[in-house]
């Protein structure tokens, strides 16, 4: 009996302490930030404090390399490390510039890594050039506001952005701040310098450490895949060119598919990633609904095509650009006009390169595989798209709608033709006015002189 009860006791005894030594466990979730801060940057520390947040962490460590990047994003997560009631670590591996160092001031605790470096946070546009005062004056009270808020020093905080700022035993007058490893240290701005993150957690006095490490999935790589500006800019030429294209042959159907498709690849993502507001996506809408209605609705080309382009225009270029309805002031310098540049490079390319090739395209093998064509027998009046100079002024009758394309008769034969009047009924009249390459190109016999 003696000898059950001491083996029930000590497997208590056992259990007790596994459960005494799980409650000194420090959990610490940790994720890396390397790369530019933007749209993907800020959905990753959403997606880590989240996380770490249904996982009760103590500890949020992030493994910080940046050069910087787009200011309102990079505010969204200072404030997100401000705000959270889990203490935050941020490890500098190599580089915490400009948005990067804004973020490093933000957090609990920051360490860095031996050759690593902190500071030069100007407010500079794409070209790297430096912006006017009223942008580095919220820069420096970003900086200042944020390191009083972790008790750092605010002064050497605010010099990393003003090279005015007299700090003689660390700069030069006239000079931007960017501290070494050491230096950041030494100027009680980090807290170690460290070699990993096993020397963070000593440093700290955190034992019997239970790390969660995020990583990222397949879906987040494709998301910044798609919105990468080089893609961004394939996706609208492919939108424009498919839009274009519809309109100088109406029906085509594979066109208008092409279009709708990259416009999905283009918005969604982006509206994923909090860039693409809906009233910026139904802006996009209701200009593809205008063009629509002008294209095969309304005759001519006028006001409401116009129009649709703009909205068109107008969507994927606020799209592109964080803001609060067409409030601007926290993106990235210069990016607006960077987008609205993009936007109207890929739609004028667009255009030249179906003018070229679009003719090409179409008669392709591939392509019309693509497109389900009828079928027209000779002997029910069509004939080969091989015209002759003798049709020139011939007359005869649309036996389609031309919006501005669609097909004519003349002497019993059926012809592809295009509007130069941009619309003109069934039924109505018509003559030959031109003709190149395989297209007829006709005016309403009303109009003969």
């Amino acid at each position: 009996m003696e000898g059950k009860i001491s083996k029930s006791f000590l497997i208590t005894l056992f259990f007790s302490f596994g459960l005494f030594f799980s409650s000194l466990a420090q959990k610490v979730y940790v994720f890396e930030l390397k790369e530019e801060i933007g749209p993907s940057a800020w959905k990753t520390v959403k997606q880590a404090f989240d996380s770490a947040q249904n996982n009760k962490s103590d500890y949020i460590l992030m493994e910080l390399n940046t050069y910087g990047g787009a200011l309102n994003f990079a505010d969204s997560i200072r404030t997100k490390l401000l705000d959270s009631n889990i203490k935050s670590i941020v490890y500098i591996n190599n580089n915490a510039a400009s948005a990067g160092a804004l973020i490093s001031l933000a957090s609990d605790y920051i360490y860095v890594h031996p050759g690593s470096s902190i500071g030069a946070a100007s407010v500079v546009n794409a070209e790297g050039e430096v912006l006017p005062e009223k942008y580095q004056s919220y820069m420096r009270g970003l900086m200042r506001t944020t390191a009083e808020a972790r008790k750092r020093d605010p002064q050497l905080a605010e010099a990393f952005v003003d090279p005015n700022i007299s700090i003689p035993s660390i700069k030069k007058d006239g000079q931007l701040v960017t501290l070494t490893s050491g230096e950041a240290v030494k100027f009680g701005l980090a807290k170690a310098e460290v070699a990993n993150r096993e020397a963070i957690y000593k440093d700290l006095n955190l034992v019997n450490v239970q790390e969660t490490i995020y990583r990222k999935g397949a879906i987040d790589h494709i998301i910044s895949f798609l919105i990468n500006p080089a893609v961004s800019g394939i996706l609208i030429l492919l939108i424009i060119g498919g839009i274009y294209a519809e309109m100088q042959a109406p029906g085509l159907g594979f066109a208008i598919a092409v279009a709708i498709i990259a416009a999905l690849l283009f918005f969604a993502p982006l509206y994923i990633q909090g860039l693409a507001a809906n009233w910026e996506i139904a802006i996009f809408v209701v200009g593809l609904i205008l063009i629509i209605l002008e294209v095969f609705v309304i005759p001519g080309f006028g006001i409401v095509g116009i129009l649709g382009i703009i909205f068109v225009i107008c969507g994927l270029t606020f799209s592109l650009v964080a803001n609060d309805f067409l409030d601007f002031k926290l993106a990235y310098p210069g990016m607006l006009f960077n987008s609205f540049l993009l936007v109207m490079g890929a739609m004028i390319l667009s255009v030249i390169l179906m003018v070229i090739f679009g003719k090409s395209l179409l008669k392709t093998p591939v392509f019309r595989r693509l497109v389900l064509q009828d079928e027209q027998k000779s002997e029910e009046g069509y004939t080969s798209s091989i015209l002759k100079s003798n049709l020139l002024n011939k007359e005869g009758v649309a036996r389609t709608v031309l919006r501005p394309s669609g097909k004519i008769e003349i002497e019993g034969v059926w012809y592809d033709a295009v509007a130069l009047d941009g619309f003109i009924e069934e039924g109505e009249e018509v003559y030959v006015d031109k003709h190149e390459n395989y297209n007829l190109f006709v005016r309403r016999k009303s109009e003969k002189g």
